[in-house]
């Protein structure tokens, strides 16, 4: 069983960064993919980005391309998700995933293991 919990969000004004973390416990991460998704208000869950369990792929949204940037440390137990130019639009809950398979997938129903959430709010 893996137990995952997210960190790093905030309020931030438009334009701004952040750096979300998610950190696991229970079972080392090194043969989990790992992924992001977010949901906004009244929004499904959607996927963000994705990192493969050696960090060889990643897969982004067509949304944050060129501004997010997913990597993980294993020997940490560690993903991050660096978000920058943030537009009010990524305002979400964003959610750490880990799936058993160690490629990156953008589906969220191939995903095992979740967090509770973090909130990120970007104000225009």
């Amino acid at each position: 069983q893996v137990q995952l919990v997210e960190s790093g969000g905030g309020l931030v004004q438009a334009g701004g960064s952040l750096r979300l973390s998610c950190t696991a416990s229970g079972r080392t991460l090194s043969g989990y993919a790992m992924g992001w998704f977010r949901q906004g208000p009244g929004k499904e869950r959607e996927f963000v980005s994705s990192i493969s369990w050696n960090s060889a792929a990643t897969l982004a949204a067509d949304s944050v391309k060129g501004r997010f940037t997913i990597s993980r440390d294993n020997a940490k137990n560690t993903v991050h998700l660096q978000m920058n130019s943030l537009k009010p639009e990524d305002t979400a809950v964003y959610y750490c995933a880990a799936r058993n398979s160690g490629g990156a997938s953008t589906s969220l129903y191939s995903y095992n293991y979740w967090g509770p959430g973090t909130q990120v709010t970007v104000s225009s």
